[in-house]
């Protein structure tokens, strides 16, 4: 559990070397984004050819860490790089595979035994391998690996879209797939297309029910879920200064929603405090030594126009509380126009539930103001009219608001108290008539409301706020209700007004846990067995994906054509296909199934051209592997957004989809389909997307001479004799087009390693 202190003396030390020469090199001030990138080079030396949004480029991250449902894939991946050990500290989180039904207790020994071969098996890979391991109910991935592991100055990669949540603590964290952690695990660079940078300058000073939630929410609004894509996200000015460090991971994590790479702060008082309130006091020390480092230039936060690719400023004393919603999490509402909204799109404005904690909002700081709301109606005498849930976001937080008394506060106003974990966040929600696909609304302090993400019910109206917000919601059990100017009737048929919400930054006892719940890994992991059965339905070695034949593709069969928006959530559904994520073939039966077939506007429903009969995705492509046939996948704008996983990419690989042909990529899920070999392409002119109709056979030409910039040309056979060919572009530089070449990239890091 503890963290490596020579590792990041050693990071603190390129700091101050590399960024010195990078400030040669480029010629100019640097942002805190820049100096943290630069001095993270595979290679140690800044380039001016680093063309923002441009170049790819090799990084060195300094740690891994995988949630549970993700690190299976990841690990078996490991497993095939023939090394004896990571080669950078790395852990292993089991948040993902808890289910949400009845609270804490029941529902954490429910998981820990009906998902015990998997956690059997990630107890041990991790033993073998010297991976840290982080047991069921020690909390969510991010939360504690912002209490544990997150440094000011750090590069951290997570299998985990939320990664950038240890940005809070001034560290540049990245989501990345599977496939991307077992490079940097096995001793490999991590390459990232270097980023774009957007300046975001907060000023002034939050208060009443406005909270750090509300600044991401007010961004999400402006940059919409694309606006962050390509670019890392810095934040400046005193209102940066003023919030809380776990405020602050609360925005970088959502950053995610917008596209964006990652998120960041520089390092400050707030940072040192929890820190040392933490129990990290040598880091705070040390970064005490070099703050200069650990923050943008001066030159740059006075004139940021000159240094970002884009600059938004937001003055939190005129910020007011946000709900963004529904089914996007980048339509952004001021609670002052928020009823309006409500009554004018007819969206049920009675409240069913009202969820808060997750990843996102589980802070000591969070469960405390939403507590303050939580006695002020004991007070009143007001009776919460939904459903309330609180979900902790890991056992050090849990165990020391217990300890204060706030969960007996919720508890008294009728809320549940869920195991330190995802929930109902990701979907893993047994909620009780979900299945009726009723129309309802819930207001959760998650990141993310897709439409089906939460409970499976495409009906369910998700809407995401503060934790604050949500508890003054609940209470008064309607969406219309605007806690900062409207009353509510108590038991005893008085009206009363709820306060503003108070709460701590910091427990003023300390932090205080019994049992974390981590396992270190064995000292010499030579004779420790990976506990794999091959009759298992969760868990299956994997096998190398083959090698491209030298030849352009041809005779492929157009598998779907995807309307509209096309999430991982689409490719590859979470909820109950969560227990197979350690199954390549069993996942696979939920490729695409998703997805909103453009012939029929129906999901899950396409046609087999070898039959002419409709059917689900996955026996669609099934049959067409059997015959030993290729298809063809076409997607619109921004096609695999949202969640980080790889079996998204890995699905359409096994079960022989060749080529992904979109409008455009979310970049993970782009990175995910090159890393395992598949061919991702989009369109030249989008209007071409137009031209693919449902009996198309389809050939891409140009492989043979396959080169970074050049463009592959795409050509239709239609079923009436009758062929449209255009070209499409690429993003592949030399080193990814090996990775296609030779099947996958993990074919590469085997030979390399057979070699060494």
């Amino acid at each position: 559990m503890a963290f490596d202190i020579d590792m990041i003396k050693k990071v603190y030390s390129n700091l101050e070397s590399r960024v010195e020469a990078a400030r040669k090199v480029v010629n100019k001030p640097l942002t805190l984004t820049e100096k943290i990138l630069y001095s993270h080079l595979w290679h140690g030396e800044a380039h001016e050819a680093y063309g923002r949004g441009v170049s790819y480029v090799d990084f060195a991250p300094d740690r891994v860490a995988m949630q549970d449902a993700t690190a299976q894939m990841a690990l078996l991946q490991f497993m095939q790089a023939g090394r004896p050990k990571v080669a950078v500290p790395s852990t292993v989180h089991c948040d993902h595979l808890i289910q949400a039904k009845v609270g804490a207790a029941e529902d954490l020994a429910t998981a820990n035994s009906t998902n015990k071969e998997v956690y059997d098996f990630l107890s041990s890979v991790s033993n073998k391998y010297g991976i840290g391991f982080w047991k069921p109910g020690a909390g969510i991935i991010h939360q504690v690996v912002l209490e544990n592991y997150a440094f000011p100055g750090g590069m951290m990669i997570g299998t985990d879209s939320h990664t950038p949540n240890a940005g809070g603590l001034g560290m540049i964290a990245i989501g990345v797939g599977g496939a991307d952690a077992c490079d940097v695990m096995a001793g490999f660079a991590w390459e990232l297309k270097f980023p774009k940078l957007i300046g975001i300058k907060l000023t002034g000073k939050l208060s009443g029910w406005t909270s750090a939630k509300d600044v991401i929410l007010k961004v999400a609004g402006i940059l919409t879920v694309k606006g962050g894509t390509g670019c890392i996200v810095e934040y400046f000015g005193d209102g940066a200064r003023s919030l809380s460090a776990t405020g602050k991971g609360t925005i970088c994590n959502m950053g995610a929603e917008i596209g964006a790479t990652t998120s960041i702060f520089g390092y400050d008082e707030k940072s040192e405090e929890y820190l040392r309130g933490t129990e990290r006091g040598e880091i705070a020390d040390l970064a005490n030594a070099i703050k200069q480092h650990l923050t943008g230039d001066d030159e740059v936060y006075a004139n940021p126009e000159a240094y970002f690719d884009q600059v938004i400023e937001i003055n939190l004393s005129e910020l007011e509380p946000h709900i963004n919603g529904p089914f996007t999490p980048d339509l952004a509402w001021p609670i002052s126009k928020f009823a309006d909204a409500v009554k004018e799109h007819n969206w049920p404005a009675k409240l069913e539930v009202g969820l808060i904690g997750s990843c996102t909002n589980s802070s000591y700081e969070d469960i405390t103001r939403a507590a303050s709301l939580a006695q002020q109606a004991v007070d009143k005498h007001l009776v919460a009219k939904s459903e309330y849930t609180v979900t902790p976001g890991s056992e050090l937080v849990r165990y020391t608001v217990e300890r204060d008394g706030y969960l007996d506060t919720f508890e008294k106003i009728g809320g549940t108290v869920l195991a330190n974990a995802c929930g109902p966040c990701i979907g893993q929600w047994a909620r009780h008539g979900a299945d009726m696909q009723e129309k309802n609304s819930i207001i959760t302090s998650f990141n993310r409301n897709f439409a089906k993400r939460n409970d499976g019910n495409p009906n369910t109206h998700a809407f995401v706020a503060s934790p604050e917000i949500v508890t003054a919601l609940a209470i008064a059990g309607s969406l219309t209700f605007n806690p900062l100017t409207d009353t509510l009737v108590n038991e005893d048929g008085q009206e009363v007004k709820l306060d503003e919400p108070q709460g701590l930054q910091m427990p003023l006892k300390g932090y205080a846990v019994e049992d974390a719940g981590y396992q270190a890994p064995a000292a010499d992991g030579s004779q420790v067995q990976v506990i794999v059965s091959p009759t298992s339905s969760r868990l299956q070695l994997l096998e190398p994906f083959p090698a491209w034949e030298g030849a352009d593709l041809t005779g492929l069969k157009l598998l779907i054509k995807a309307k509209g928006k096309c999430t991982t959530d689409h490719i590859s559904m979470a909820g109950p296909w969560l227990k197979f994520r350690g199954h390549l073939d069993n996942i696979s039966n939920n490729m695409l199934i998703g997805a909103i077939n453009y012939f029929n506007d129906t999901a899950d429903h396409v046609k087999n051209q070898l039959t002419g009969e409709y059917g689900p995705v996955p026996a669609t492509q099934r049959a067409y592997k059997a015959a030993g046939i290729g298809t063809v996948v076409v997607g619109d704008e921004n096609y695999g957004e949202g969640s980080s996983r790889e079996h998204a990419a890995m699905e359409p690989r096994h079960l022989g989809v060749r080529v992904i042909l979109v409008k455009s990529f979310a970049r993970i899920h782009e990175t995910n389909l090159k890393k395992q070999g598949m061919l991702a392409i989009t369109f030249s002119d989008s209007n071409d997307y137009n031209k693919v109709q449902e009996d198309d056979t389809i050939d891409i030409v140009g492989l043979t001479d396959f080169a970074p910039g050049k463009q592959l040309k795409v050509v239709l056979h239609h079923a009436d004799g009758s062929e449209e060919s255009f070209l499409v572009n690429h993003t592949y530089n030399e080193q990814q087009i090996e990775w296609f070449k030779a099947g996958a990239a993990l074919n590469i890091i085997r030979m390399k390693q057979q070699q060494a």
